[in-house]
């Protein structure tokens, strides 16, 4: 959960339990966070309506062959080649129709996509694949770590066990870290970034846009959501180790732009309206990438620290 995600549920949450006993012993805030780390449907209630997963949003071209299909809360990404589509995840379960419209206002052809790649295997972001799969019949590619969890629908998952599960998908190939998906003129490369999920995977794109070439990031799994036990009693084993790793591997890559599953790490909805004027220089932002990372890696060891009753810890 991004941090203006937690700020804004935990906004939202405070009348709830003004004049309740609880509140009177606890601190509003702890309450909301407590609420959002130990129950899984009020976590995804919130974080739906909050982050507004499921409002549709007008879809937009990018650079290049990549577009925008997502929802207002979560990116959903398009490359159009000359040999057909690529899909890069889905939203909630519901979010089918509204990729499809999004697809066809961009004057593509939802049937044309040949192949499926996704982040990670959480309900917001693999709900519609199966859906989108019937559609096209296209072929999904998923990070090992992951396959288990596409396949059942999420089912028991090490925080959420079946509490956010959706309908199961079948995997047809079987990705491992460096791997390629390439279709026409556009090659993705699949790193496994293990944390947020032990499959979660960064995305690294090689796009040509008026004779200029340029390294697109969607990176992914370095984010932990509220009842994630990092340190201490770890919600999976080697889960510390895993976000250590992969915060190194962001580190190292150097993005020209770079986009996200949830369009508020990356400030979507700033760059796109810049983007009216200042066309694709908009979304040029290897800074802010950094700062991205940077704050992940704050965030991890300041929670490490929470947890280990660390001197001196975030509270």
């Amino acid at each position: 959960m991004s941090l203006p995600l937690r700020a804004a549920i935990v906004s939202t949450l405070l009348p709830l339990f003004a004049g309740q006993a609880l509140a009177q012993a606890t601190p509003p805030s702890e309450v909301a966070l407590y609420k959002l780390a130990n129950d899984n449907n009020f976590f995804l209630y919130y974080a739906n309506k909050t982050m507004k997963w499921e409002v549709p949003a007008d879809p937009i071209r990018i650079v290049g062959p990549l577009y925008f299909v997502g929802t207002e809360g979560l990116g959903v990404f398009l490359f159009a080649t000359s040999e057909g589509l690529i899909l890069m995840n889905t939203g909630m379960p519901s979010s089918g129709p509204m990729i499809v419209d999004s697809i066809r206002k961009l004057g593509f052809r939802p049937e044309d996509i040949k192949i499926l790649v996704n982040a990670h295997a959480h309900i917001d972001h693999a709900g519609a694949l199966a859906v989108m799969k019937r559609l096209t019949g296209a072929q999904l590619a998923v990070m090992k770590d992951d396959v288990a969890a596409m396949e059942s629908g999420d089912r028991n998952d090490f925080k959420y066990g079946n509490d956010l599960a959706y309908e199961g998908v079948k995997v047809d190939r079987v990705l491992r870290d460096g791997d390629t998906v390439r279709l026409g003129e556009v090659l993705l490369t699949a790193y496994n970034t293990p944390g947020h999920t032990r499959g979660a995977t960064t995305w690294i794109a090689n796009i040509m846009a008026d004779g200029k070439a340029y390294v697109v990031a969607f990176p992914d799994g370095a984010g932990f959501n509220p009842g994630y036990r990092l340190a201490k009693n770890p919600s999976y084993p080697g889960i510390s180790d895993d976000y250590r790793n992969t915060l190194h591997a962001l580190e190292m890559v150097k993005p020209d732009i770079w986009l996200a599953e949830h369009n508020e790490y990356c400030d979507f909805r700033g760059k796109r309206q810049r983007a009216e004027t200042e066309g694709m220089a908009a979304w040029i932002d290897p800074e802010g990438y950094r700062r991205f990372v940077a704050g992940k890696r704050r965030a991890f060891e300041d929670q490490v620290d929470t947890e280990l009753g660390a001197s001196g810890a975030a509270k």
